[in-house]
């Protein structure tokens, strides 16, 4: 029998506490376990009545019977814990991309489930795709821009689900644009502002490469007051122009974006590459401040899950 008594006492720990948080925050998902004993390099989230277990890739070799004893003494101390059955757990393995676009298709159909976030309702899947139709990480930058779209006209680019409009909408914002160049994640946004009773008049899903629709829309002297960019770190999907390296291509995009900002309005925008530096050029040309130690949510022990920068004109 496997010992993973550190990974249950440590479960255990976190559970007790994160599960009267998240009833009190009004949460279905939230983070339970997050790499916390290095002997066990999981993420553990809680989806409801099911659980979304993620193994990190450490290049660890062990047999295929030794593996598979281990993970299921793994997902056994998951069910004791948190009384969720083994069944409801899905596994995944995150191995370290190569050249692989960051959402690519699981190839298992799944089920398709709602879970409430702080009073709004979200479509999610968790075996699919790598990921499952909801950044948890990104809840508190999400009810942020809930406190401050009353009134404004918002943009949401590279935007998976579309939950940041979702909130943007619930929040008051008097117009959006959902720009993700995947007629997959636009369905699936469709379905969320319908879940969420959005006006799909007013707030349109535009199925655009992002690069390209900057363009145009500075062309078209477009204006926005709220724009979220949150763009993956690499991506080669055969319907973009060019491949997005974020690194490299972050000035661009954040330059066109800034192009489209009304007077007064402000941009957030993150991404989740660990080695990522914001260029020193963009803070000659704009106010950035980094919200990171913010953004990051409390059931997230990787505070570099993200970073997060707000940024504004000078002047």
């Amino acid at each position: 029998m496997q010992d993973v008594s550190a990974f249950t006492n440590r479960l255990a720990k976190n559970y007790k506490h994160y599960a009267k948080w998240a009833r009190r925050q009004g949460l279905d998902a939230w983070r339970v376990y997050d790499k916390d004993v290095p002997q066990f390099p999981f993420a553990v989230d809680v989806y409801g009545q099911r659980v979304h277990l993620q193994e990190y890739d450490t290049g660890w070799e062990m047999d295929d019977d030794a593996y598979r004893a281990w993970i299921d003494a793994v997902v056994a101390a998951i069910a004791q814990v948190t009384g969720i059955p083994a069944a409801a757990v899905t596994l995944k393995n995150r191995r370290r991309q190569k050249g692989v676009s960051q959402y690519e298709k699981e190839g298992v159909e799944g089920e398709d489930f709602i879970v409430e976030e702080f009073g709004l309702r979200f479509i999610v899947n968790l075996e699919q795709y790598l990921d499952t139709g909801l950044f948890l990480d990104h809840r508190n930058t999400r009810k942020q821009v809930r406190d401050e779209a009353a009134g404004k006209r918002f943009l949401n680019l590279f935007a998976y689900t579309g939950s940041f409009t979702v909130y943007a909408g619930a929040g008051g914002a008097v117009s959006s644009e959902t720009v993700d160049m995947s007629n997959t994640y636009q369905d699936w946004s469709r379905r969320n502002f319908e879940l969420n009773g959005l006006d799909l008049a007013r707030h349109r899903l535009v199925r655009a490469d992002v690069f390209q629709y900057l363009e145009e829309a500075v062309e078209a002297g477009k204006q926005f007051d709220l724009i979220v960019m949150d763009p993956p770190t690499f991506s080669n999907s055969k319907k973009m122009r060019d491949i997005l390296d974020v690194q490299r291509d972050h000035v661009w995009l954040i330059d066109y974006a800034m192009a489209l900002l009304a007077p007064g309005g402000w941009l957030y925008f993150s991404n989740n590459l660990r080695s990522f530096q914001l260029d020193e050029r963009l803070h000659e040309d704009y106010r950035i401040r980094d919200v990171s130690a913010q953004s990051v949510p409390d059931d997230f022990r990787n505070r570099k899950i993200h970073q997060c920068w707000r940024i504004e004109r000078r002047g």
